[in-house]
């Protein structure tokens, strides 16, 4: 498909997590903790919220999938004082992956898993390009461990507005073998600022379902390219969903699906249509 000045190449793309049953409880939990955040949709798959103008999808999956840290939300947070709160908050019936203090790279930074399992890394330290308050971080780690430059190669390649803002990368000296590797780099796809780093240290976890990133397409080209660039070297599943060569799941998905799933006149026919579908076929959708 033709770039066509970026008009199709520039989709949204925003975070989709997957819980078992309570999607409902977690987006009223995230909206508690962090201001300028409300539930803006729901229906009994899907609640939907915005948090500091940024969309989250809560998905009601079922049992099948665990959050793991592959895939964190590096959070941009204005004090110490909202930090500490916003750490506090998140920390209940949850547990720290590396304790809020002074690092290094940070004047106050810790990495915190909460009470469903996502998994957030709370900063003050903004980026003076960019305000966004959620940025998705995605760590390669194991068998994808080195492959973190390869990806945002990949991903800016695919989507309008990419550009690479940092790249900093492991010393000649690193005690883990992971010199030249990048251990922060962040990358706007479409605008929306993400973070990827290398890790080779030993972690057991990798990237699942249970975090995916949701194109919104307004048409069947948009889907056909998304949907064919994204899969070279991955796999297609089912619903619109796949995984691409690195693991990472998205979901590729018609922008008109929610009105369709909001009409009690068709919703049924809609959810049984697109759970026998790949690729979505928005005719097919609109005609059922």
């Amino acid at each position: 498909m033709e770039n066509r000045n970026n008009k199709v190449l520039n989709k949204p793309i925003f975070p989709c997590l997957w819980f078992d049953g309570n999607a409902k409880e977690a987006a009223k939990f995230y909206c508690s903790v962090f201001s300028d955040s409300a539930i803006v949709d729901e229906n009994p798959l899907v609640v939907t919220f915005r948090s500091s103008g940024q969309l989250f999808m809560c998905l009601n999956g079922g049992p099948k999938f665990s959050f793991t840290p592959a895939v964190s939300f590096y959070t941009i947070l204005s004090d110490d004082m909202e930090i500490q709160v916003v750490w506090d908050r998140l920390s209940e019936n949850g547990r720290a992956l590396m304790p809020l203090d002074s690092y290094p790279w940070s004047n106050k930074y810790g990495w915190v898993q909460d009470q469903f399992g996502v998994t957030w890394q709370l900063t003050i330290d903004r980026p003076e390009y960019s305000d966004q308050k959620f940025i998705p971080a995605l760590m390669f780690t194991g068998t994808k461990f080195g492959k973190a430059e390869e990806a945002i190669d990949f991903y800016t390649g695919i989507f309008g507005e990419s550009k690479i803002r940092l790249v900093s990368r492991y010393e000649a000296d690193d005690a883990n073998g992971q010199d030249g590797k990048i251990n922060h780099a962040q990358f706007e796809l479409s605008g929306t600022l993400f973070a990827a780093m290398d890790s080779a240290l030993v972690h057991n976890f990798d990237f699942n379902e249970a975090l995916s990133l949701v194109v919104e397409c307004r048409n069947q080209d948009e889907i056909d390219y998304f949907w064919d660039k994204l899969k070279e070297g991955g796999r297609e599943d089912q619903c619109g969903w796949l995984k691409d060569k690195f693991g990472v799941s998205w979901q590729i998905v018609p922008e008109i699906l929610p009105e369709l799933l909001r009409d009690p006149s068709r919703s049924e026919r809609v959810v049984q249509a697109f759970m026998k579908m790949r690729k979505f076929d928005i005719e097919t959708l609109e005609n059922v």
